[in-house]
């Protein structure tokens, strides 16, 4: 365990505008990280709609802070390779950068920080890291790559674990 940070639990919330791939396109999300873990979920595959909602939770194993978390949008097929619908990646070092702020007891839905959509991350709106009820949240619309059209809605919370390694905090070594 002490090679993990901790948990990052990613809210899969709904696909907007997706590309189409086949007539009656069944679609549904990986996420991954590799690096020196390999770690692979997948929502439930939502049946003929470009607009898909999951509202399902994917929680991964951090163990490294600068490592993006690569989100692949895929229509299932029966007897083909499923066909990609677009990819995505979430940048968690500002999230990250956040929590090492250290702060606690803050009013509901205070903005922490604020990124900014960018040629170097996958938003396609402002995204703002938010204090709610002793936990910090970001939601994010992504917008995939690769692809005509399409975006994820999705939010991001951090669990601690005991007897894993701690984020340092400002001021602290």
């Amino acid at each position: 365990m002490d090679s993990f940070f901790g948990l990052l639990k990613i809210r899969v919330k709904r696909g907007i505008n997706l590309a189409v791939r086949d007539l009656g396109s069944i679609c549904y999300l990986c996420s991954e990280i590799t690096r020196t873990l390999v770690q692979k979920l997948k929502t439930r595959v939502v049946k003929k709609n470009c607009n898909p909602v999951w509202n399902e939770e994917l929680t991964l194993s951090i163990t490294d802070l600068n490592v993006p978390i690569n989100l692949t949008v895929f229509d299932k097929d029966t007897f083909t390779v499923d066909d990609k619908m677009g990819e995505a990646s979430i940048d968690i070092r500002p999230y990250i950068a956040s929590l090492k702020m250290g702060l606690q007891n803050l009013p509901k839905g205070c903005v922490v920080s604020r990124v900014q959509p960018s040629q170097n991350n996958c938003l396609a709106d402002e995204s703002c890291i938010v204090w709610d009820d002793g936990k910090f949240l970001q939601d994010m619309i992504l917008r995939l790559r690769n692809v005509e059209s399409g975006e994820v809605v999705i939010q991001i919370e951090w669990i601690n674990l005991p007897g894993c390694r701690r984020l340092e905090t400002e001021g602290t070594s």
